[in-house]
């Protein structure tokens, strides 16, 4: 591996490439001009990258503000153009296309200076970086000033009436910029560095992050230049999405192509994993390394647990967790120390985009109780453990895994106390965390919305819990059935069934090493519904009868077999056998009634309308349904109001004669704002199906039709099966 932290180009300026995402070493370009300024402007910079993709955007931002200011009057300084991103994201590659796009587009000259070729022991002398530019611009050393106050006012002079491109490349602070500027204010200053140089004033930020998918698959084809793998496309495909947008990556991905093309696609892919993972990239590992040996010690150590974060992204609260320390600000600090070595970015901010970004659905809003979401690109993660298996205490890892599943169990109780109320639950709920703050739930839509934006890391957590429990850590299995219990009320608004399926398994396996019967038999109930709506019916009847008979082993719980004979009911309900699902529902009313249960009660009326409207029985779906939309307006449950509201809708319409439409029409309306304020797409898509077929009954067409439009659309962002006209 190189000990080099920068790009290296070699020779001479008109020599050799680069490739995008690769750093650039020094520049030489020996000349005997005379001392006079040169007519011809000066371009010296190394050739632009080989392969190139995307960057449109940034470099449209670019030449926006290179627009806005022509002819603007008061402008007196360069445009600063300031691209920061981690080592291996492409900055050089996209700083030089700038910069020669720049220079010809304005016939002006154009320079490079690589700051690591002059830097001394972490430090720039701006005298040595303002020789190598005054020399550039024609001053050789008779005439080269000796001091920096010198230098600096012959380069005033020098660039007081040209155009200029200056391009600075690994720059790490923001002071070794300024002296450097050219003075006109017609020129360019294009400052390339891993650092967000948050002090350089004036500065147009360009941030640079991974490739797209599309842009990254292009930039690998282009580097295989015509070589076919074997496996075809869909090894480009499966490697490119490994590399995860990195050019650096993909760089490398594509000479290892190239080198082993006639491998079988699966062995191929594997050892380009094993590479990347194990070993790294060289071109870049030495810049990762150097980041990190830039750190405080807090920062080091949070670098190194994000590697072992749950899910795809995490926020500044659960960070804070993660690390453990006594002072949240020491959390925050070491976050602020990774962002600005571009060693963690952030993914998205409050209303741009959503937790549910791993499923593939479009964004909405969400809100934790911190305005963003932050992401580690899947290399540096590599990296991270990489430096995790060097420097990390024994057990550093496990302990931080075990105090963010901890915090993030509590929070996801709390949530679900404040959506769903005080529903059966087995769990003693997790007290308050010393090491990390709660987040703050303004209301029952904001504690939804934080699940919502936490599903990926709640499911991850459960696994986390149950592996734990594996290696003989009793508190990991007691918090992996306990995190199932308020991932719930989730499941039944965001039907995620896959990860609900694995998540339940885990979590049943964590009930019955730990001997919790109740939670087994709550567990066997809740993996059963998430089968059975995917077609898993006999094994979905294995786990129900298995919660029934637990159920019945134990004293003192009249309402956990209600609740088991309740899912018996719903069995029933979807094996096409209403009439055996009522007989259960009753029974499961029953039992609520005898110890007082009022929202079991209501549940089981609710589920009893419901079926008896498939029963073609309206008049009695409307009594028990009119009974539940009160008792759920009673007892203030807005999921249970919106459901009951929905449901006794469709019973009024089928009575003969039908209902009033103005009542029909409040309680359809009802149910869409339900749907609405705990973000249940599939409900609120359902709603305004229904709403549209109640203006089209009227005759009120063009309010059909936007209500229908509206429901196509939540189903064509959910990624479903658009099957309404």
């Amino acid at each position: 591996m190189s000990e080099q932290t920068r790009n290296t180009v070699d020779g001479h300026v008109s020599t050799g490439a680069i490739v995008q995402a690769a750093s650039i070493g020094a520049v030489h370009h020996h000349t005997h001009a005379a001392p006079e300024e040169p007519t011809a402007p000066p371009v010296q910079l190394p050739v632009e990258a080989a392969y190139f993709e995307d960057r449109d955007a940034e470099r449209a931002d670019v030449a926006r503000a290179l627009g806005q200011r022509r002819g603007r009057p008061g402008v007196v300084r360069p445009l600063v153009v300031a691209v920061s991103g981690i080592g291996g994201v492409g900055k050089s590659a996209l700083g030089l296309r700038l910069a020669h796009e720049t220079y010809r587009e304005r016939g002006c000259g154009a320079l490079y200076v690589d700051l690591d070729d002059v830097r001394r022991d972490g430090a720039v002398a701006p005298a040595d970086v303002l020789a190598v530019l005054l020399r550039a611009l024609g001053v050789h050393e008779p005439w080269l000033a000796k001091d920096f106050a010198g230098r600096r006012r012959q380069y005033e002079q020098r660039t007081a009436r040209r155009e200029l491109v200056v391009v600075l490349d690994n720059v790490a602070y923001a002071s070794e910029v300024e002296p450097l500027l050219p003075v006109s204010s017609g020129s360019v200053a294009i400052v390339i560095s891993r650092k967000r140089l948050v002090d350089l004033s004036g500065a147009l930020e360009v941030p640079l992050g991974p490739l797209p998918g599309e842009a990254a698959e292009g930039l690998l084809h282009a580097v295989l230049d015509g070589t076919r793998p074997a496996g075809g496309p869909g090894t480009v495909t499966e490697i490119a999405r490994m590399c995860g947008g990195l050019p650096a990556a993909l760089h490398v991905a594509g000479r290892y192509l190239r080198t082993h093309r006639r491998r079988p696609p699966e062995r191929l892919v594997a050892a380009l994993r094993t590479e990347l993972d194990e070993e790294g990239l060289p071109v870049v590992e030495a810049v990762w390394d150097a980041a990190y040996r830039e750190l405080s010690a807090p920062a080091a150590r949070l670098y190194r647990l994000l590697a072992a974060h749950p899910g795809p992204s995490f926020t500044a609260a659960s960070a804070t967790a993660l690390l453990g320390s006594a002072d949240p600000d020491t959390a925050y600090d070491a976050l602020g120390e990774l962002e600005h070595a571009s060693l963690i970015a952030v993914w998205a901010r409050a209303g741009e985009a959503d937790s549910a970004a791993a499923h593939g659905s479009a964004p909405e809003p969400e809100s934790d109780g911190a305005t963003e979401r932050l992401r580690m690109h899947d290399l540096l993660r590599a990296h991270a453990q990489r430096r995790a298996r060097r420097d990390s205490d024994p057990g550093e890892a496990a302990a931080a895994r075990r105090r963010v599943v901890r915090w993030y169990r509590r929070q996801a109780e709390r949530a679900d106390e404040l959506i769903a109320g005080g529903r059966m639950r087995f769990a003693t709920p997790v007290p308050p965390l010393p090491y990390a703050p709660d987040v703050p739930f303004a209301d029952k839509a904001d504690a939804a919305r934080w699940m919502r934006a936490e599903e990926p890391a709640l499911y991850a957590c459960v696994h986390l819990a149950h592996d734990s429990g594996n290696l003989g850590e009793p508190e990991g299995d007691t918090d992996a059935w306990s995190l199932c219990e308020p991932m719930w009320t989730h499941f039944m608004d965001h039907r995620h069934h896959a990860e609900a399926i694995d998540a339940f398994r885990a979590g049943l396996a964590s009930a019955q090493r730990a001997e919790q019967v109740a939670a087994q038999a709550r567990m066997c109930c809740q993996l059963a519904r998430a089968l059975w709506e995917v077609g898993g019916l006999p094994e979905a009847r294995t786990m129900v009868d298995r919660a029934v008979e637990a159920a019945a082993t134990l004293e003192g719980e009249p309402k956990l077999r209600a609740s088991t004979l309740e899912f018996r009911g719903l069995l029933h309900c979807a094996e096409g056998d209403p009439a055996r699902a009522i007989e259960q529902f009753m029974a499961s009313r029953r039992i609520h009634e005898e110890i007082g249960n009022p929202y079991g009660v209501l549940l089981q009326s609710y589920l009893l309308g419901k079926t008896l409207i498939e029963q073609d029985e309206p008049q009695r779906a409307v009594d028990a349904l009119e009974a539940a939309h009160r008792m759920a307006l009673e007892q203030d449950r807005e999921r249970m109001t919106g459901l009951t509201a929905y449901q006794l809708a469709r019973a009024l319409r089928r009575l003969e004669p039908a209902a009033d439409d103005g009542r029909v029409q409040a309680l359809y309306e009802r149910a869409l704002t339900s749907a609405r304020t705990r973000g249940a797409d599939h409900d609120e898509a359902a709603a305004l199906y229904a709403l549209a077929d109640l203006a089209e009954s009227a005759g009120e067409r063009e309010t059909a039709e936007a209500h229908r439009a509206r429901a196509r659309a939540i189903e064509t962002r959910a990624g479903g099966v658009v099957e309404h006209g």
